[in-house]
């Protein structure tokens, strides 16, 4: 069943899964896309806080779908809430597979949160955003 795409806007990465990620079962493995996530929710959170940022939790984590060798996968981030020092990014990961008869699908969604840090790695202020 193909999905409707996120706003394109929110559109932080693209990469297309391949035969070397794939676990013994033969479907990409799990810990691959979750390391691209991360990725790509780091980018905007990077983005609003000027600065560096550490991943410190994942709210959650659910994967709906496999992926397979051969999708492209599009992961969607938005941040969702600020904090002091923290930004939450809402994730959502997609892949279009079977060129030949496309099909876009909805295969995992996440929300992690990163922390602002200085130089030293310690917490900094968000910066406030005049309007």
């Amino acid at each position: 069943m193909t999905t409707l795409l996120p706003n394109p806007a929110t559109l932080q990465l693209r990469i297309p899964a391949t035969p070397d990620h794939t676990n013994t079962g033969g479907d990409i493995f799990g810990g691959w896309i979750m390391a691209q996530v991360d990725i790509a929710g780091s980018i905007p959170a990077v983005r609003r806080c000027r600065g560096r940022v550490v991943t410190v939790a994942i709210k959650h984590f659910v994967f709906h779908k496999p992926v397979f060798a051969g999708d492209m996968i599009s992961i969607y981030a938005e941040i969702s809430h600020i904090g002091t020092s923290s930004i939450t990014v809402d994730i959502q990961v997609h892949v279009e597979r079977n060129p030949e008869q496309p099909e876009t699908l909805f295969v995992a969604d996440a929300q992690l949160v990163y922390v602002a840090v200085n130089d030293q790695g310690q917490p900094r202020p968000v910066q406030q955003l005049s309007q």
